[in-house]
């Protein structure tokens, strides 16, 4: 069941609850956890942007080094662009999963059931 699947148990709860959870080293150690992978991916993946747009603007020559056919160094590095945007999802799934909805679902709980 999705979280936008999950029946409503009331109201929301009070802002001195989300002030605790969110004050708290379990939400904490979540938004370290996603910090630690996101910030170096899309550094990684902006750097790899950045390159393949200076070859193309100033690299031409290598840039339209054919490989086979039609197909140049150009036409392969910017289909990589869409190579590593898919492997960075997966990649992000995957951490997401066991790493971050586990402790997500914690604090949840910890939210909607109280001492339950």
């Amino acid at each position: 069941m999705s979280t936008t699947e999950r029946p409503q148990t009331g109201g929301a709860p009070d802002p001195e609850v989300w002030s605790a959870v969110q004050s708290g080293p379990e939400f904490a150690e979540l938004r370290r956890r996603l910090r630690r992978f996101v910030f170096p991916m899309t550094v990684l993946f902006l750097s790899w942007y950045l390159v393949y747009v200076l070859l193309a603007d100033y690299a031409h020559g290598f840039m339209s080094t054919k490989l086979t056919g039609n197909i140049t160094v150009g036409l392969v590095l910017g289909l990589l662009q869409f190579v590593s945007t898919f492997l960075i999802t997966t990649l992000y799934v995957r951490h997401a999963n066991k790493h971050l909805d586990p402790a997500a679902e914690r604090i949840r709980e910890q939210i909607e059931g109280g001492d339950k």
